[in-house]
């Protein structure tokens, strides 16, 4: 028999989450936002930005408040697909032996794989990647090995360029959302981040959250039913498939950015599956404002972070991305109007 959700319950839980992840890093309440969206949406996250603005420790904080087994791996040029999966090693016999690798310690009851400072691996380790978060799934040893409650965190850092390989598309595509973090500019925060030695140990502030406050084994079931408690007015979708159209031929709608040829700007992306998740994000952003309908503000809340990393430029224009991408998504906010 299939256990009844409590949705109402379920909330709750959900701005308990928010509220623990908001004391260990402040400043960050959209990304905070951002994050328990992606997780109620059983969707995986990359976090960007730059070195030491609590990236990291915004990830170990959701893992611990998801509870379950935890794996991390660090990027590293020379990292390969082998090393998700197996350690070799020495016995105490002298003789070579072979010990299960991160991915694999746990099987199914793995709940949080961590890629630290991804853009530092090789695309060969990427590949892999791919296939775990696209399919929750490996094959090793001549068999699979399913991880049905994992969620993938990664982050990447913004500033460094050397010994880095950018994410391929495919890759990019299958994170569900790609949200920028940056350092508060409230003098009061800074502050509390300089002078209040809560704050110095990450380590030490993340222990004091509880563990499994958001079960993860439950996490697909609450899901599918926040899906399916979410309605659409045709209204809705109508604005919703004009955003898509308009983000695969920005010039039909008169968008300028300048020093740039519109109409030779997007070479891909905006892909169905894309847009899905921006629809599966909405839905999910609605319920934890209380609601069992869509409006245009839902969309628009989630729209950079699932949106931004799916639209890929000509090459030209690529190198430009971060002015370009937010100056697109904002201009097709702006010239299709809402419902």
């Amino acid at each position: 028999m299939q256990e009844q959700i409590n949705l109402s319950e379920w909330r709750e839980r959900a701005r308990s989450f928010e509220q623990s992840a908001n004391k260990v890093v402040l400043g960050l309440e959209r990304q905070v936002r951002a994050l328990t969206i992606a997780i109620f949406s059983r969707g995986h996250v990359l976090l960007e930005g730059d070195v030491g603005v609590g990236k990291t420790t915004l990830l170990k904080a959701a893992s611990r408040l998801l509870g379950g087994a935890y794996q991390r791996i660090e990027g590293a040029i020379d990292l390969m697909p082998g090393d998700f999966l197996y350690h070799a090693y020495i016995d105490q016999n002298g003789q070579p032996a072979v010990a299960p690798g991160p991915l694999l310690r746990h099987e199914e009851n793995l709940a949080v794989f961590f890629f630290n400072e991804i853009n530092r691996a090789r695309p060969q380790a990427h590949s892999l990647l791919l296939r775990l978060m696209a399919e929750r799934s490996v094959n090793a040893f001549n068999r699979d090995y399913a991880f049905p409650h994992l969620t993938v965190f990664a982050d990447r850092n913004g500033l460094e360029r050397e010994e880095t390989f950018e994410l391929p598309a495919a890759a990019r595509d299958r994170f569900f959302m790609e949200v920028s973090v940056t350092a508060p500019e409230d003098k009061e925060l800074q502050r509390d981040l300089m002078f209040s030695t809560r704050f110095h140990d990450a380590d030490a502030l993340i222990e004091t959250l509880e563990p499994g406050l958001v079960p993860y084994d439950k996490l697909n079931a609450v899901s599918a039913a926040i899906q399916e408690s979410v309605r659409s007015e045709l209204a809705l979708q109508d604005y919703a498939v004009n955003i898509w159209q308009a983000l695969r031929h920005p010039e039909r709608i008169g968008i300028e950015i300048e020093d740039v040829d519109i109409s030779r700007l997007v070479a891909g992306g905006a892909s169905p599956r894309g847009m899905a998740m921006l629809m599966r994000a909405a839905r999910t952003r609605a319920w934890l404002e209380g609601r069992d309908y869509l409006t245009p503000d839902d969309i628009r809340a989630v729209f950079p972070e699932t949106v931004g990393h799916r639209v890929f430029f000509t090459p030209a224009y690529e190198l430009r991305r971060d002015e370009i991408a937010p100056a697109l998504l904002s201009g097709v906010l702006n010239k299709i109007p809402a419902p």
